[in-house]
C-alpha cells in the first residue's frame, strides 16, 4: 500500500510539473476560458486528461518496447517536428484573421471543447515517450511493479497531474477579466511562438543528443 501512495505521489507531481510550463494544451485552455467561459475551459481539461490517462496507459504497455528500439523514439521526435511546425503556421495565420475580423460571441457546445482537449492531446507526441520514460525509472526505483493497481494509480495520478494545472491555468486567467480580451487578442500568437519554441527544442534532441 505504502509503495502505492508514493507512486502516485510522484507520478502526480511529474505530470503536474511537465504541465506547468506554458504550453500547447495550458495556454489553449486558458484561451478556451477567456472565449468561450469557464466552464468550456473546464470540460476542455476534462478532454485532455482523458487523453492523458489513455497515452500513460500505453506507455505502461510499450517503455520496454520503446527502451530495447531507441529508433521508434527517433520516429516519434521526427513527426513532432512536422506538427509543430504546422501548429505554429497554423497559430499565426488564426491570430492574423483575428486581429482583422471583428470578435463575435457565438454560443458553444461544451461536447466541442471536450473533443478539442482530445484532439490536441492527442497530438502532443511527446507524452507518450516522457511518460515511458517515467515508467523505467518507477520501475527501477521499486514503485511500480506492473500490476493492476499499480497501473491504475499511475494512469489516474498522470490524469489528475495534468487536470490540476490546466483548471489552474483556466481559473486563473478566467479571473484576470480587465485583461481578458488582450489575452484572447495574443493568445494565437503567444501559442505559435511556443510551437516554434518546442520545434527548436525537439530538433535539438534529435541531432545534438
Amino acid at each position: 500500500m505504502t509503495h502505492l501512495l508514493i507512486l502516485f505521489f510522484v507520478t502526480f507531481s511529474a505530470a503536474f510539473m511537465a504541465t506547468v510550463p506554458p504550453g500547447l494544451l495550458n495556454m489553449n485552455a486558458a484561451k478556451t476560458s477567456v472565449k468561450k467561459g469557464k466552464m468550456n475551459g473546464v470540460i476542455f481539461s476534462l478532454g485532455v486528461s482523458t487523453v492523458v490517462m489513455i497515452q500513460a496507459y500505453i506507455a505502461v504497455l510499450i517503455s520496454k518496447f520503446l527502451y530495447k528500439n531507441p529508433e521508434v523514439i527517433d520516429m516519434l521526435l521526427k513527426t513532432a517536428i512536422a506538427v509543430f511546425a504546422f501548429f505554429a503556421v497554423y497559430f499565426f495565420i488564426v491570430a492574423q484573421r483575428e486581429n482583422q475580423i471583428s470578435m463575435k460571441r457565438v454560443k458553444v457546445s461544451k461536447k466541442n471543447s471536450f473533443f478539442k482537449g482530445m484532439l490536441l492531446a492527442a497530438l502532443n507526441l511527446l507524452t507518450i515517450p516522457y511518460y515511458s520514460g517515467l515508467n523505467a525509472m518507477w520501475n527501477a526505483s521499486g514503485w511500480i511493479k506492473f500490476k493492476v493497481w499499480d497501473i491504475a494509480v499511475f494512469i489516474l495520478a498522470a490524469g489528475g497531474g495534468t487536470f490540476t494545472v490546466l483548471y489552474l491555468y483556466t481559473v486563473y486567467f478566467n479571473k484576470l477579466e480587465a485583461r481578458s480580451h488582450r489575452f484572447s487578442r495574443n493568445s494565437n500568437y503567444i501559442l505559435s511562438a511556443l510551437m516554434l519554441v518546442l520545434l527548436v527544442i525537439t530538433m535539438i534532441r534529435i541531432f545534438y543528443t
